[in-house]
């Protein structure tokens, strides 16, 4: 199946699964996601802020990358258990635009291209995050544990509704599962658990901060519930 093809489908799962594909862009003010994390990080980052309360800092910034790395993951994994490929994930490669409401949009321009087999989806993700992460670390002070945890709740979220939505995930869960084990990229940053007919369950050894803002409360994975 083409790549195009695979970002139609995965439309249906679910708009944090939506990513635009083709020549052009749907709408106007898309740009790379390499300049958002630069010089348009801060904007970002307090306009996050703005819409959960909390103000331009460590939550925001904590809040940011846990929504990019949900979205980055949601990409692949549709796109592994639909297509049996990932698309070229690159920060050069996403384009994104903040609309007025809601989260940000993406859409990847000749999608087909440099796709990569279902197996690099974990080393393709996190090397994308780690350009991200760098300046979240130097410039918010966000730890790389609350980010690797981040990042592993991202993918456990997104493993969850693609499953509810694609039952027969394909490669989803054994890529996800591989990634959180003991030795794999993310091992340590929680417990993860998977029970056919039941379902995946996941308990991070940190938390994403969202408590901090007003009426946010603990996430269902959150390591604060255990105590």
């Amino acid at each position: 199946m083409e790549m195009d093809d695979v970002l139609r489908r995965l439309a249906a799962v679910g708009p944090f699964f939506t990513v635009s594909g083709g020549a052009r862009p749907p709408a106007e003010g898309f740009r790379p996601l390499a300049e958002l994390y630069g010089d348009r990080l801060g904007p970002y980052v307090a306009e996050v802020g703005r819409r959960i309360g909390s103000g331009p800092g460590r939550v925001a910034a904590s809040t940011a990358q846990f929504g990019i790395a949900s979205r980055l993951w949601s990409l692949g994994l549709g796109c592994a258990a639909l297509g049996g490929r990932v698309p070229d994930v690159g920060p050069d490669r996403l384009w994104w635009r903040m609309p007025e409401g809601g989260s940000l949009e993406l859409w990847l321009p000749a999608p087909g291209e440099g796709a990569r087999p279902a197996a690099d989806l974990g080393a393709a993700v996190l090397a994308h995050l780690e350009v991200l992460d760098a300046p979240l670390r130097e410039r918010y002070g966000v730890s790389p544990q609350v980010l690797r945890g981040n990042t592993a709740s991202g993918l456990v979220g997104a493993l969850r509704v693609l499953l509810g939505r694609v039952p027969d995930g394909g490669p989803a869960t054994a890529l996800a599962a591989g990634l959180l084990a003991e030795g794999g990229a993310l091992g340590g940053t929680g417990a993860f658990v998977h029970e056919e007919g039941l379902g995946v369950a996941f308990v991070r050894r940190s938390c994403c901060l969202y408590y901090r803002t007003q009426g946010g409360g603990l996430c269902g994975d959150c390591v604060l519930r255990t105590r």
